[in-house]
Parts: C-alpha cells; sequence; structure tokens
C-alpha cells in the first residue's frame, strides 16, 4: 500500500484531474495521467472505505455503564468487597 496520507493522494488526483481538464496534454501523457488518476482513486476510495469500517465499529460496540460487565460495583475500588471500605 502507498505510504502517502490520504490528503497526499487526493491532492495528487486533483492535480491530474485539473490537467486533464484542461484538454491541453499530448495523447499519450494524457493515457498516463488518466491511469496514475485511476490508480489514485482506487487506493482513496480503498482508504475512505477502511476509515468508515473503523467508524462502524468504533459506533457499534456497545459502551457499558460504570460496573456492568467488569465485575466492580459502581464506585467500589477494585480487589474490595461492597461495603468493605
Amino acid at each position: 500500500m502507498d505510504s502517502r496520507t490520504f490528503e497526499e493522494l487526493f491532492g495528487r488526483l486533483e492535480l491530474i484531474v485539473q490537467r486533464l481538464e484542461k484538454g491541453d496534454l499530448p495523447l499519450e501523457e494524457g493515457i498516463a495521467a488518466f491511469e496514475e488518476g485511476v490508480g489514485l482513486s482506487r487506493q482513496c476510495q480503498l482508504r475512505l472505505e477502511q476509515a468508515e469500517a473503523r467508524i462502524e465499529a468504533l459506533t457499534a460496540a456497545p459502551v457499558a455503564p460504570p460496573g456492568i460487565g467488569t465485575g466492580v460495583a459502581p464506585g467500589a475500588l477494585p480487589g474490595t468487597l461492597p461495603g468493605t471500605v
């Protein structure tokens, strides 16, 4: 995978799109730019999908109230029995 950040990849893609939109590139240079742009677009899409999956995983995990599932009553000190402190 490319070590550049999403923002770097996207910035490069924007530059390529601007060059292609001008329409003044020689044919072979235009095809090479288009090919690079497609690759960058795919990398950006993959990064966005990975970010979305991370966000979904974080928001899907239920957050238990204090003490639930920890074996420690709310306000109790770990390692002590309730009412002994």
